[in-house]
């Protein structure tokens, strides 16, 4: 993003990534947080980049850890939220990878691929620190596929959430990207000022 843009359009789109947050209020990983990592990435200026969608992050989990322990009685702000922090952050390092000029589809393929990398780097983290050890889901290769197609018992599967996962991995960038390209083809090109050129006035004929 250019940084003479006003900043009011990151605040928006943070304010975007800490609602779909909210518990219930979207399916089960359908959110717009991993097209808005990785847009932030694409777009804003290098230092907004990281520490506007992270510092949202860890705002939204502060409140959200307040409504789980006092509503639902459970703490759910635990040392492995951190690896949810280092997906972001690998999700938003891969949106720096990408020009903003870029073609509208190149960009909605990059949120689709960072959609990928944040499910196989939170998923492959639970699996390495899941307490849960049976039979299948062991430290093995097996056990990693068990725990990125089926996962934890008692849960939704996990192909469910690699479903949301793309889906609102791809339709957020696609309609992101398609907003700033319409807001860029509207603006006005910047015209360059012309050099003022002296007016040449008629010498009057002397008779």
């Amino acid at each position: 993003m250019n940084e003479k843009r006003p900043l009011w359009l990151p605040m928006l789109l943070m304010l975007a990534f800490a609602l779909t947050r909210w518990p219930g209020l979207l399916p089960w990983n359908f959110s717009a947080a991993y097209a808005l990592a990785f847009c932030a990435g694409v777009y804003f200026p290098r230092r907004l980049a990281w520490w506007l969608p992270l510092g949202t992050l860890l705002i939204s989990d502060l409140a959200l850890n307040c409504y789980y322990r006092f509503v639902v009685h459970v703490d759910a702000f635990k040392w492995t939220i951190l690896l949810n922090y280092a997906a972001y952050g690998a999700v938003i390092w891969l949106g720096t990878k990408f020009n903003p000029r870029a073609a509208w589809l190149k960009l909605a393929s990059g949120g689709v691929l960072g959609a990928i990398l944040f499910y196989l780097i939170t998923n492959t983290a639970s699996w390495f620190f899941n307490p849960f050890h049976n039979l299948e889901y062991t430290k093995t290769l097996h056990g990693l596929f068990i725990a990125l197609t089926k996962g934890t018992a008692g849960y939704p599967q996990t192909w469910e959430f690699f479903r949301n996962t793309l889906l609102s991995g791809g339709l957020f960038t696609a309609l992101f990207a398609g907003a700033m390209k319409f807001t860029e083809a509207t603006e006005p090109e910047p015209q360059e000022e012309e050099e003022a050129e002296p007016s040449e006035q008629p010498q009057e004929s002397k008779g």
